[in-house]
């Protein structure tokens, strides 16, 4: 029993991440954009890390690991050796798909310049700003957040403080962003609206007395309930509708709903039958370690510092350097697993990728991907999560080309995304006042070869999101 127990143990603390193996992890599941802010974050934090400025190009190498020792040889490490990305200046720059020129993020912290925060708040608000989802949403529960706050900025914000930052940003443009949920974010936007006028004020009581049984379109139960008339009804109904669930896609003019102000993570050209696929590394500077810090070192060895207090400044210095090179090897190890892993995905999904067409697309899941590369399960959906590329047809989140395999009547086998795209077909020419259920869904789909359960297809609408045939019906 105690053998046993002591193994459990050991396995335990093997498990056990350390720091910069967290760090890691957060570095791989970060997008273009959030990585941008990443890279600007540690360079105002670590004095020693800097740009790579100068325009020369060289020799593209991998960072390597350097002891204090080797800063002490004649010859400095040259530039291109600490560089954490590897393009030059004649590479073709991609084209950023960004409303307006600016993320969500960006232009949530701009309107933070108008409020009056004080530098812990507005590193607060700044944080929970980048915490959003691409609805605008902020899914995540205030503790854990506070408790990413102390391990990746250093401050330790209480849940109580978090309400009050966050109360700041619900009062930022687009109306209902850093919402927790779709109830909040629909009262948000009906607030911003105030002074409320009568259908107005009768939408805000129906949204905060009464959410489940408008979520559930209860609707006589709801008429019933509130003591109006129906006319009164439909039209506090009709003020819901005009609000957005999404309030994050309201942000700018990009068409594309499943990515109106995304930077690319991938860009994939296609040009005569030939592909070009790298990494889009637009506004992700390159990265050195300052030479004035390697110039302060030699001195301490050539006996040039000597007091107490410049030991402890030397000590700071080398434990700051030994950050900066493990951040830029970080960026680095990064670049390549991110590009392996899209690589790929590219060869497994060629064929899709010359036109586009989802029926093309062929049976994927992440274990496929995961075989073909060498890594973890897990570490192929922290690259696949939050990441898009960029094609000749549109920008595609890496996510939507992966799926399961279905088989027919003759036996062919097919992705799931045709069963969606199938489903979606049905319930866009349903009649509304009768929608279709899930059985008859099911149905129509048996009709066609695809032999799948009730409950394969609710999983299947569900991930489409859209609702069950009830709460789909108009009035």
């Amino acid at each position: 029993m105690s053998s046993s127990f002591s193994q459990r143990q050991v396995l335990k603390l093997q498990q056990k991440l350390s720091p910069q193996q967290i760090q890691m992890i957060k570095l791989l599941e970060l997008p273009s954009l959030q990585l941008e802010q990443r890279i600007k974050q540690e360079i105002e934090e670590n004095p020693v890390l800097e740009e790579e400025r100068h325009d020369e190009s060289g020799e593209e190498q991998e960072p390597k690991e350097i002891s204090v020792d080797e800063y002490l040889k004649e010859d400095d490490t040259p530039y291109y050796k600490l560089r954490a990305n590897n393009y030059s200046k004649d590479d073709k720059q991609p084209t950023v798909t960004m409303s307006g020129g600016q993320s969500l993020q960006e232009f949530l912290e701009e309107q933070l310049g108008y409020k009056e925060l004080s530098n812990r708040d507005l590193a607060v608000a700044k944080y929970l700003i980048g915490s959003l989802d691409d609805d605008g949403y902020l899914r995540r529960d205030l503790l854990s957040v506070s408790d990413d706050i102390a391990f990746s900025v250093g401050l330790d914000i209480s849940v109580a403080e978090l309400e009050r930052v966050l109360a700041v940003i619900h009062q930022l443009e687009p109306a209902g962003v850093g919402a927790r949920d779709l109830q909040e974010c629909l009262v948000l936007q009906l607030d911003a609206q105030a002074p409320l006028n009568e259908s107005q004020q009768l939408a805000r009581r129906i949204l905060t007395g009464y959410f489940d049984d408008f979520a559930k379109k209860h609707y006589d139960r709801l008429q019933s309930r509130l003591g109006v008339e129906r006319d009164e009804f439909a039209e506090a109904i009709e003020e819901i509708r005009h609000l957005s669930p999404k309030p994050g896609n309201l942000y700018g003019d990009a068409p594309d709903d499943a990515a109106p102000y995304v930077v690319p993570d991938f860009v994939l050209d296609y040009d005569d039958g030939e592909f070009d696929l790298r990494l889009n590394s637009y506004n992700i500077p390159d990265l050195k370690v300052n030479r004035r810090y390697m110039d302060m070192i030699r001195q301490s060895m050539s006996g040039g510092i000597t007091g107490e207090q410049d030991q402890e400044a030397l000590k700071f210095v080398k434990s700051k350097i030994e950050s900066a090179k493990w951040f830029i090897s970080a960026i680095k190890q990064r670049h390549d697993t991110l590009l392996g892993t899209m690589t790929e995905i590219f060869e497994y999904q060629r064929e899709y990728f010359a036109d586009g067409d989802p029926k093309k697309l062929k049976p994927m899941i992440l274990r496929d991907i995961a075989d073909r590369t060498g890594l973890d399960v897990s570490t192929i959906s922290r690259v696949v999560n939050s990441k898009y590329v960029q094609t000749h047809f549109g920008i595609i989140p890496l996510k939507s080309l992966f799926s399961e395999a279905m088989q027919t009547d003759s036996g062919e086998e097919v992705s799931s995304h045709q069963i969606k795209q199938i489903l979606s077909d049905c319930i866009a020419g349903e009649d509304k006042q009768h929608p279709l259920t899930d059985e008859a869904l099911m149905d129509i789909l048996n009709d066609k070869g695809f032999h799948i359960a009730r409950r394969t297809v609710a999983k299947y609408r569900e991930m489409l999101k859209i609702p069950v045939a009830r709460l789909r019906r108009e009035i």
